[in-house]
């Protein structure tokens, strides 16, 4: 199933809907009533079983249908308790950004603030104070259930599903502090710099995610493509490695960008992305990810 959090449009009314069909949402709110879990993500994830049978009887028996035209779509999940992304896990992508980098034992990365989170078709926005803004398409795995030291052969069993993430990155104030030895914060952290979208794929429906195709353009033109079964540490390993953290309901791991990001390129500067681009990221299964850029608004 294709579940979305969605708004009718001309209203702040967050309500769930699954996909039916191509082109209209079955609205899990009108189905459900009060709960809570037909209208946040999170609780939905929560619920487990009760949440998926609905979500499932509804696909099947719709009571309402919203044409996707009249609804605006939503980041999947706005406010989950961690955003992990793991860096360099393409070898292309290791070897454009960073060659002299060994391949580690284990997966590593950083972390990424919720404040960071768009939805598909919102504005990535080009703030003043960053010069180098890059982008980064990437395979997203939902935590479905709490997962803490799980074996790689039972990793996969905690996956809710699938979205698109991109990574936008502010190259400039990543290279500074990498320079001081710290670790990118600032670099991976600015408002907006987390599009995500445009639904949650449940697991069943991506049986393996190292079977998918994934491409990144803007204005048209394609940057990057790859697929998930060139990953350094597929998820399972991932998800087994980082469950020492201890996985909850909701959580995000982004698991990396393939090769092709401006950075790494000879003469990176007509690469970065600047007001006016628009940049998709589609993965195979899951759909296009889609936003422009903007410029920051002027202060009043």
């Amino acid at each position: 199933m294709k579940i979305a959090s969605f708004s009718v449009r001309g209203s702040t009314d967050v309500r769930l809907g699954v996909l039916a069909g191509e082109g209209a949402l079955a609205d899990l709110a009108d189905a459900a009533g009060d709960e809570e879990w037909a209208r946040d993500m999170l609780a939905f994830l929560r619920s487990g079983e009760e949440g998926l049978a609905l979500a499932r009887e509804c696909a099947r028996a719709p009571r309402r249908l919203l044409p996707l035209g009249e609804v605006r779509l939503l980041a999947p999940l706005t406010a989950p308790g961690k955003i992990l992304a793991v860096g360099l896990n393409y070898a292309e992508h290791r070897e454009e950004v960073s060659s002299a980098a060994p391949r580690p034992p284990y997966p590593e990365g950083f972390v990424k603030l919720a404040s960071t989170i768009v939805g598909p078709e919102d504005p990535v926005v080009a703030w003043p104070d960053v010069r180098q803004m890059d982008y980064e398409g990437e395979l997203a795995v939902v935590v479905g259930a709490v997962a803490h030291n799980v074996s790689l052969e039972e990793a996969l069993g905690y996956v809710a599903g699938y979205t698109i993430a991109n990574d936008v990155s502010a190259r400039d104030w990543q290279a500074s502090e990498r320079r001081r030895g710290r670790s990118p914060l600032m670099g991976k952290n600015f408002p907006t710099f987390c599009p995500l979208g445009p639904w949650l794929v449940t697991r069943d429906e991506i049986p393996d995610p190292q079977e998918l195709s994934l491409s990144l353009r803007v204005n048209g033109e394609l940057r990057q493509h790859a697929t998930t079964a060139e990953m350094l540490f597929p998820v399972r390993e991932i998800l087994a490695h980082w469950s020492k953290l201890r996985l909850l309901p909701g959580d995000v791991i982004l698991t990396g960008t393939p090769a092709g990001v401006a950075l790494g390129r000879p003469d990176p500067e007509p690469f970065w992305l600047r007001p006016g681009d628009l940049v998709e990221v589609e993965i195979e299964r899951i759909g296009v990810l889609r936003n422009p850029v903007v410029a920051a608004a002027a202060s009043p």
